[in-house]
């Protein structure tokens, strides 16, 4: 019992960060980070949380937190493969819930190998989401199997509501004051933009063709496609290896 009221009362420490940060005096650095970390806090059983913002494309995402550096790589591993839950949550428009990801190596064959042997046994994502618009991804892991307790499963829902709301409300006070709006991210895949947009232009294909060669080529060399990008931006990779 002691143990419930404890994990209880970091739920609403989660609460109140997610409210100070959403309040009009504006962002908050290092805010994403707390959230996740207020997170595993306040929820039995997970061990990492991780917040991504997806903008415009598929192929333009961010990590604006991620509690601990083995989450934002297993977000990585999904932007290199395109895959995962994370992805389908993003593109379908809804929660997905794995308490078991050894069952869904067919359904994710490329991304649940690569976080299962990164210790990941159980994954849960939320759409960042304001009606139809979805503007990233709020994902719970787990180094064990099995699924969140019902309370939890709605306490993380409405955390993924919140932060939504908080971004956007945060996006159109940056817009009315005439500032872009440039939350500080874990990690920028504008590289990957960069590249795939060097490639595009060297190959004469569209951009979606070229980035899914940039994918490509990372998954079968075991590497992350911001890797790839890098490599390809310094020049260290020919942009004419990636031909097929």
């Amino acid at each position: 019992m002691e143990r419930i009221a404890r994990v209880d009362g970091r739920r609403d420490r989660l609460w109140r960060t997610i409210a100070e940060w959403a309040e009009p005096r504006g962002e908050r650095p290092g805010w994403a980070q707390e959230i996740c970390v207020e997170t595993v806090a306040g929820f039995r059983g997970v061990d990492a949380a991780m917040l991504t913002l997806w903008t415009k494309a598929e192929r333009a995402q961010e990590i604006l937190g991620a509690s601990e550096d083995w989450a934002a790589r297993v977000v990585e591993t999904q932007y290199t493969v395109g895959e995962g839950p994370g992805v389908e949550a993003l593109r379908g428009g809804g929660r997905v819930l794995v308490p078991d990801l050894r069952v869904e190596q067919v359904r994710w064959p490329g991304f649940a190998e690569e976080a299962l042997g990164a210790g990941v046994a159980a994954m849960f994502a939320f759409p960042l989401r304001f009606g139809a618009i979805r503007i990233g991804t709020f994902e719970l892991l787990r180094r064990a199997p099995g699924a969140l307790a019902g309370e939890e499963l709605t306490d993380a829902a409405l955390a993924a509501d919140l932060i939504a709301a908080g971004l956007l409300r945060q996006a159109e006070r940056a817009e009315r004051a005439g500032e872009d709006f440039e939350p500080r991210l874990v990690t920028s895949f504008e590289d990957v933009n960069v590249a795939t947009g060097m490639l595009a232009a060297r190959l004469q294909i569209g951009l979606e063709e070229a980035f899914a060669r940039l994918r490509g080529h990372a998954f079968g060399q075991g590497r992350s496609v911001l890797e790839v990008a890098r490599d390809v931006i310094d020049r260290r990779i020919a942009l004419d290896e990636l031909t097929e």
